[in-house]
């Protein structure tokens, strides 16, 4: 038995660097030579060997996860470029929600979101208002939007400013609002119990039915704006009003013909067929009663 377990059998299988020395029978050594010799090429060979198959057994799951993780995420990005919109920044992204927030100008009276108004219409329009405030005591805001999406029309957005820009009945008494929506070509006149008063109704409803969207229609918004601030700014002064925009006559002219011109035409039409057809067998038979009474 001693001989099956020779270290010289074993030590071949987990080391492979033979000894160049001539193999020495057990029974010859000491009984902890025998226990150093078995141990410690066993331990030698699986700590030498083990960490290098461990490397290459995991070296090419490692290298294929990391590219497909590479691929996933660059799928990720490009699915995100294309179909997630950049949302835009600055001015672009405001809207009625905005101009509900920021509350009243403080420089001007135009809240100009739907970015319509050149600088001129701003500064004529502060210009007329600031007079109108420095003498009546009354304030009007003008605010244009692009497009509504809270409430179904410029009335109910005019009202929903008034009471969110001034909430009690003291601050909103003198204040006026005209909002203009630019996409659906309407706009609106609210305000406080002074600012109706002075102004009148008849003139309210005839800057919201004739200069807001006649002129907006034709996507003239500085002449609509302006325009509207000078007619309400003369009823609160009792002037003249001076009237709204000249409405194009859109009407055009009929194709058709009347009845009277088709009976006409008609019977025109009838004698020149019946002379047609007299002709066609009138001359023929005059010529062969010719022909026949020569014979």
């Amino acid at each position: 038995m001693e001989t099956l377990l020779a270290p010289q059998f074993f030590c071949p299988l987990f080391n492979p660097k033979t000894s160049s020395k001539t193999p020495v029978h057990p029974s010859l050594l000491p009984r902890s030579s025998q226990s150093l010799t078995l141990t410690k090429p066993i331990c030698s060979s699986l700590g030498k060997q083990l960490p290098q198959s461990t490397r290459q057994s995991f070296a090419t799951p490692t290298s294929w996860f990391s590219h497909v993780h590479q691929g996933l995420a660059a799928l990720a990005i490009s699915l995100a470029l294309n179909f997630c919109p950049l949302l835009p920044s600055g001015p672009a992204l405001a809207s009625e929600f905005d101009v509900l927030n920021d509350g009243p100008p403080k420089e001007s009276y135009v809240v100009d979101d739907a970015g319509v108004l050149n600088r001129v219409t701003k500064s004529d329009l502060k210009r007329l208002l600031t007079d109108l405030e420095s003498r009546k005591n009354l304030h009007i805001n003008f605010i244009t939007v692009r497009k509504l999406t809270s409430k179904a029309d410029a009335f109910e957005y005019a009202d929903q400013v008034l009471e969110r820009w001034y909430p009690s009945v003291e601050e909103g008494n003198n204040k006026g609002i005209v909002v203009l929506v630019t996409s659906q070509k309407e706009g609106a006149v609210t305000g406080g119990p002074a600012f109706i008063q002075a102004v009148g109704d008849a003139i309210l409803d005839a800057t919201v039915s004739e200069n807001l969207p006649v002129l907006a229609t034709d996507e003239k918004y500085n002449e609509a704006v302006y325009s509207s601030a000078k007619r309400l700014v003369a009823a609160i002064d009792g002037l003249p009003d001076p009237g709204g925009p000249a409405t194009k006559d859109n009407k055009r002219e009929s194709n058709f013909k009347t009845k009277g011109e088709t009976d006409e035409k008609r019977g025109q039409f009838s004698l020149v067929v019946g002379g047609l057809l007299v002709i066609a067998f009138v001359v023929p038979m005059a010529q062969y009663y010719a022909y026949v009474s020569k014979k």
